[in-house]
Order: C-alpha cells, then structure tokens, then sequence
C-alpha cells in the first residue's frame, strides 16, 4: 500500500485525510506539533472506516519521522488568513513552517511528491524546494484546482446545470491576481463565451478571486477546507495511481509563459513523477497582461524569501 504523509491535522489536512480514505488509495499519516490532535482524528477516522468502507492505515504522530519513505507529502501547517488579510500577509509565519517542514522531508521522505498546499501557496512551494533540494516536476502547488471548481460551481450555478458539466481553467497566483480564462472553459463541450454575455462572465470571474475571502468573513476565525481538502486528494490520487491527469496547478517555471524561477499556476499533466509536463496555451494579448501581472505579484513576494528563511 502507498504512503502519503500530511503535516498539519488542522480542518485542511483532516479533510485531505477523509477524501483519500474514502478513495482507498493509500495509507495516510497525519502530523501536526500539538499533541493528541493528529493521534485523536486518526483514531476517529479509524472508527468510522466500517461505515464508510474505507480500509486503510490512518495514522497520528507529532514525531516528523512518522512520514518516513511516504509516496506524496502533503504541506497544509500553518496559520490560516483572517479577515483582511492578504495572502502575502501570511509568508513570514508560514515560511519559517515551511522552512522546518521541507528539512524534515528531504531527510525522511527524499523520493516523495510534495504538494503545497499552505499560503501563500507559491511562496510556501519555493521555499519547501530551496529546502529540500528535491527535483523541480516533485513539488508541486495545488492552486488551480480549487479555483478552477470554484469557478465551475459559479457558472453551473449561474446557467442552471450541473457542475460536472463544467470544465474550467484558472492560471496564475493563488490570490486575487488569478486569471480565470473563460475562452478555455466549457460547459458540455459548449465555449463558455457562447453561453454567457461579457458582463456576466466578468462577474464570474471576479467571484472567483474573492470566493476563499468570503469564506473567511463568514467563518471569521479560519478559512475554507472542504474544497481544498477534495482538492489537494484529487492531486494526490493522480499521482498515486499516475492518472495523467491535465489540471492547473502551482509548478517551478523555467521560461514557460515568459516567466521563470518561480512557482505559477499553470497546466500540467500531473502522474507518478509529479508535473510530468507544462502546457503552454495560446494567449490573448490581454489574458498574456492579466498573467504577466500576476507573476510580477509572485516574484516581488518570492524576492524576499531568502531573508525570510536566513
């Protein structure tokens, strides 16, 4: 049975934990530094396995070398983003989580595929990197996934059908600077531009940006976990079972879309080697601006990552 390994058992990575039991994939080990906590929802998840079907290995440990020779690490630990705060507000805390995190996994997980998942996600990516000295196409950021179903959800919701029917693509930073590209979103094979006048797909897209902050004001004190958790376990299960699966995710770029030594939202096809592959998509001149703009948010947060982690 396959390992993966989730460090931080807080309402993301427990959430994680439940999806990818449920898939029956793999064994799963939680890890988190307050004790009892990981321990407590392991023995809970356990519990529930004769009712939900589920038999795999659940684990809880506060001791890193529990994720030894894990498949995939999953990184969620860190603080969450309160109300008004900016994702880049987070980096110095999670950072320095990260930074403890990646040494740790290069010691006893050095073979794993590591998806980041903390924020800021493309921050968090490049420093769990620079720490671990893994290969490039090994770490990879889950961004594009959960803003892509939330932009599938917002259009489904919208015209009426169901979200399954949707096909979308989100790219650039995990933030407010996305780009949503509504030329390469379908809805039952249809263009989206077909189906939905300008105005409202703008709308659309601007919902998008905002969906995880309008969770936080309604939460207050935390931030969402349930579309995140379903989907950092459909990345994990593409590797896992190497599904070749094309989803737009957060990789290190060396030139692709004009940018480089940055971690980016962009198409890949995900497998059992992690981004096995970058698409390149043909731009407009405006959607080449709208991401150019994002990437130059990421690498003025990613200039100040040395300090942050000296």
């Amino acid at each position: 049975m396959k390992k993966v390994a989730i460090i931080g058992a807080g309402n993301v990575g427990a959430t994680t934990a439940y999806f990818l039991a449920k898939e029956r994939i793999a064994d799963v080990v939680l890890l988190d530094v307050v004790e009892g906590m990981p321990q407590s929802k392991a023995e809970d998840f356990l519990h529930a396995g004769p009712l939900q079907r589920y038999n795999v290995e659940i684990t809880g440990s506060t001791n890193y070398e529990a994720m030894r020779d894990a498949d995939v690490v999953v990184h969620t630990a860190g603080i969450p983003r309160k109300p008004g705060m900016d994702r880049l507000d987070l980096m110095k805390t999670n950072a320095g989580i990260a930074k403890t995190a990646g040494q740790a996994i290069g010691e006893f997980a050095p073979n794993a595929v590591v998806v980041a998942v903390a924020n800021p996600l493309d921050i968090i990516a490049l420093a769990i990197l620079r720490e671990t000295g893994f290969a490039l196409r090994n770490i990879v950021g889950m961004a594009g996934i959960l803003d892509s179903t939330r932009f599938s959800y917002f259009i489904a919701q919208e015209l009426g059908v169901k979200p399954e029917d949707v096909s979308s693509m989100v790219l650039g930073g995990h933030g407010d600077s996305m780009v949503p590209l509504a030329r390469y979103t379908s809805v039952g094979g249809f263009p989206l531009t077909e189906l939905l006048d300008t105005e409202t797909i703008e709308r659309l897209v601007q919902r998008t940006r905002t969906g995880g902050g309008e969770i936080v004001n309604y939460l207050k004190k935390g931030s969402a976990f349930y579309a995140p958790g379903a989907s950092v376990a459909q990345m994990v299960a593409a590797v896992i079972l190497d599904r070749k699966r094309l989803v737009a995710a957060s990789a290190y770029l060396r030139g692709e879309y004009g940018h480089r030594g940055i971690f980016f939202g962009v198409p890949v096809i995900l497998g059992k080697n992690g981004v096995e592959r970058i698409i390149e998509l043909e731009l407009t001149d405006e959607e080449k601006s709208a991401l150019d703009l994002s990437a130059e948010q990421v690498r003025h947060a990613a200039n100040n990552l040395d300090e942050l982690l000296a």
